[in-house]
């Protein structure tokens, strides 16, 4: 494997679920102290903050730590040019690719100051995500002239996100003897006719920018009744809701609202930003034309969201499938690895020379190895 592919073996290796990112963050800090100063290598609480300011223009690069729980899955295993392992696409190798970048010295020493900031919580519920706390307790992320989430993309610029909305949706009924249902009203049916409407519900495509989003609303869990001789008295079902960034946070409210009207309540349980679409930026345009990708709109949320609504210009492009994410097999492509470091250095350096038998000891000589 090459250098760049041991990295990835190794932060796969390392446990870190949601809430449980101390260990990874500890080994990420330990790496880049040798290479950066102690006031360049900053931690909060589990996360890092890797770099500084020096008046170059400010690019960051940002990541998070955390996967989903460990599902037989926990020791990388490389196979077929692949390598197989909790956190391998979603994201584990975009922080192999972050690693390396902060360790080169024609990135740090380029025309930019190259920031990374790797956080803790992502995968968990919105109000508890760790980037919150960065960017309040780095105020000066802020000054970003362009930010890269390397967020799973199969290689792809995706431009902004949805934004993401549950609630409870409840229908109220009486319980009663299901021998006699006339004396009561059965909440779960009377549910029935809004979620079949629900089921056969489209999702709606939205233009943006010339980028294609799709508004969906989705019915998740359901539950209702006590007993298999009771008329259910209440019906409870979660409703999440995918919105474009056209819509504000109130006005995705409205518009779930309006949608699950005929329920006699409705609880929102959790609720996030959509993320904007960067437009007339010159690093975008730089990008695009190293990668030679098209752009695409980010149907799934990220933390484009976060940043965006602090003024920091984000897209997602990380070398994961997105498909492959949260699986019992997830995996990544070990050429998509070295393709978005290959991508992200020639970004980053802005055109300086660079051999290619420079590129090919950077990264290594790629044999596949079993782990």
């Amino acid at each position: 494997m090459s250098p760049l592919q041991e990295t990835l073996a190794e932060l796969v290796s390392i446990h870190s679920v949601t809430g449980n990112e101390g260990r990874l963050c500890t080994a990420i800090a330990e790496r880049m102290l040798p290479i950066w100063t102690m006031q360049s290598v900053i931690r909060i609480g589990n996360a890092l903050v890797v770099g500084q300011q020096t008046g170059r223009p400010l690019i960051t690069l940002f990541g998070h730590l955390d996967t989903v729980p460990v599902q037989d899955n926990g020791e990388p295993v490389t196979v077929g040019g692949r390598m197989v392992g909790v956190g391998t696409a979603d994201m584990k190798s975009g922080l192999a690719v972050m690693v390396h970048l902060l360790e080169d010295d024609a990135v740090r020493t380029g025309p930019y100051d190259v920031v990374g900031v790797f956080y803790d919580r992502e995968e968990g519920p919105a109000d508890q995500n760790g980037l919150e706390t960065v960017l309040d307790k780095a105020a000066w992320l802020a000054q970003s002239e362009f930010a890269i989430v390397l967020e799973p993309t199969d290689l792809g610029i995706e431009l902004g996100c949805n934004g993401a909305m549950n609630a409870e949706v409840v229908f109220e009924g009486k319980a009663a003897h299901s021998a006699r249902p006339w004396l009561g009203e059965n909440a779960v049916t009377k549910a029935g006719s809004w979620l079949a409407e629900m089921h056969e519900r489209a999702p709606e495509p939205v233009a943006i920018d010339g980028l294609e989003f799709r508004e969906v609303f989705s019915v998740t869990k359901a539950r209702g009744g006590i007993a298999n001789n009771v008329l259910p008295a209440e019906m409870r079902v979660n409703l999440n809701y995918r919105f474009p960034p056209i819509y504000t946070l109130d006005e995705a409210e409205a518009r779930l609202r309006s949608v699950a009207g005929e329920a006699d309540r409705l609880i929102i349980t959790d609720k996030a930003p959509a993320g904007a679409v960067v437009e007339d930026n010159p690093h975008l345009d730089r990008l695009v034309a190293i990668t030679g990708a098209e752009r695409q709109a980010k149907q799934g949320w990220t933390d484009v969201a976060r940043l965006s609504g602090r003024g920091i210009p984000a897209v997602n492009y990380g070398p994961g499938d997105p498909a492959l994410a949260h699986q019992a097999a997830e995996s990544v492509e070990l050429a998509n690895v070295d393709r978005a470091f290959e991508v992200l250095r020639e970004f980053l350096i802005d055109g300086q020379e660079d051999s290619s038998a420079e590129l090919a000891a950077l990264l290594g000589d790629g044999d596949e190895d079993e782990t």
